[in-house]
């Protein structure tokens, strides 16, 4: 049985990307209909970012308790509950998933179940959980089918002793040793908790450099204090040539060694979920990776169809998968809009935390700028004194001829929320000068970042 409903926007996938799109669609007033054929709010929600920022908040209190002595408050004897942790983190993807539905159906946005499949760049085939198929069609169609973990080849996963972040999220047990292969964002967060709930942990990167997406002076310090500090065993220059699912778990690497863990944590990275939304068949060439090819407004080759979040492969980030949402809508409605990625911050929940946003130092050089750097240290805070908080570091790379503020780089005690005052600034091609005329309440973290503005600036 099969119907054929109109719509002005059509999105695929219901993720965080996917929902602000419908949104903010509904906002300017298409009407639209969303596609998913799994849980309201996508990986973020329910695997990734909710889920493990809920059992990071868990591993956060626990640190804080166990260090408050240096506060002079007792505890004594500290316990956690395992399944209670994993039922918290379970109970805040239900609320949050819950209130992405209500918002879209009182926006009244048309949820449609099912996996969607491309006919043509407005035609949308959509298979139903009872195997039904329908046909919707749009005036434009945006692809937001998100991505899902990356197994490199020589790895196999059961869910249970070898897992992706997708199944560790469920903290259905604690391993005694724990191997992480992959020194990313997911790797180092995950890290972070199994450590805080008793794990040895051992982290196993291929690249030549622990943390090779970071800031070099940032992973240095984030690996002295996360690493080292944590007595986490570390190898890098070490691929996990072959993981075998058991007990133990086996790991042969790359040095001829070999390895024995209770268990073991793929974060190799993610690929996009696009290879069976049928693009080949509409003349769109995803290549190798699957990625979707965009312009700078995330449209394909086809004018009607775009493409969002993950599946573009531009930054794999949540709210950037927002932002491009709201992006792309605003210019189906003649509005032409573009994401400025420049100023895009991200951040690690670890403990401390770490936030970015802009070029890194060797980033900034290879691209040509005659970079000067300056570092302010959380040591010498004084609101990071009183807390007992001092490990981290400021980091600023700016231009030196014009002052242009080009990165910023913090690790530290609420990087996460500290970096977007950098952001805005790289946003508006602020420069150290300016900046330094700016006021930071006192005693504040973010003095931090005033007396780098002033360093940089020479005031």
């Amino acid at each position: 049985m099969s119907q054929t409903s109109d719509y002005d926007l059509i999105v695929v996938g219901a993720g965080v990307g996917g929902h602000a799109a419908a949104l903010h669609a509904v906002a300017c007033g298409l009407e639209t209909a969303i596609v998913e054929a799994a849980e309201m709010g996508g990986t973020c929600i329910n695997r990734g970012c909710i889920p493990s920022k809920a059992l990071l908040a868990a591993a956060g209190r626990l640190r804080e308790i166990r260090e408050a002595d240096k506060l002079g408050i007792s505890v004594g004897q500290v316990s956690f509950d395992r399944a209670a942790i994993a039922e918290h983190a379970n109970a805040v993807v239900s609320k949050i998933r819950d209130d992405m539905t209500q918002s879209l159906q009182k926006a009244k946005v048309d949820i449609i179940r099912g996996v969607g499949k491309l006919l043509a760049a407005t035609t949308v085939e959509v298979t139903s959980p009872e195997g039904e198929t329908s046909t919707y069609t749009a005036k434009d169609v945006i692809i937001a089918t998100g991505s899902t973990p990356f197994v490199p080849p020589g790895i196999e996963t059961d869910g249970k002793t070898v897992f992706t972040s997708d199944e560790s999220v469920r903290l259905e047990s604690l391993p005694e040793k724990l191997a992480i292969v992959g020194s990313g964002y997911i790797g180092l967060e995950f890290a972070d908790v199994y450590t805080a709930l008793g794990c040895k942990v051992v982290v196993l990167e291929a690249l030549d450099k622990l943390m090779p997406a970071f800031d070099p002076d940032i992973a240095r310090l984030a690996q002295r204090v996360l690493i080292k500090g944590r007595d986490i065993e570390a190898l890098a220059g070490v691929l996990a040539k072959k993981v075998t699912p058991g007990s133990p778990v086996s790991i042969e690497l790359s040095t001829g060694d070999s390895l024995e863990v209770d268990a073991c944590l793929v974060a190799t990275g993610r690929i996009p979920v696009t290879r069976e939304l049928g693009l080949d068949a509409l003349g769109i060439d995803t290549g190798k990776r699957g990625f979707v090819p965009v312009n700078d407004r995330l449209q394909t080759d086809l004018p009607h169809l775009w493409a969002i979040g993950d599946a573009t492969g531009k930054m794999m980030l949540a709210h950037v998968a927002s932002a491009q949402g709201i992006a792309v809508v605003n210019t189906i409605c003649d509005r032409p809009s573009e994401v400025d990625y420049r100023s895009v911050p991200a951040a690690v929940f670890t403990h401390p935390e770490m936030g970015f946003v802009g070029l890194t130092e060797p980033q900034a050089k290879e691209a040509g700028y005659k970079v000067g750097t300056v570092r302010t240290y959380f040591g010498g805070n004084s609101k990071a004194i009183a807390a007992g908080e001092t490990d981290g570091m400021v980091k600023l790379v700016y231009d030196k001829p014009t002052g242009e503020l080009l990165g910023t780089h913090i690790f530290g005690p609420h990087a996460a929320d500290l970096i977007h005052e950098a952001s805005q600034a790289i946003a508006k091609r602020d420069t150290v000068q300016h900046l330094a005329t700016l006021i930071h309440t006192h005693p504040t973290l973010a003095e931090t970042l005033g007396e780098a503005y002033h360093r940089a600036a020479g005031v």
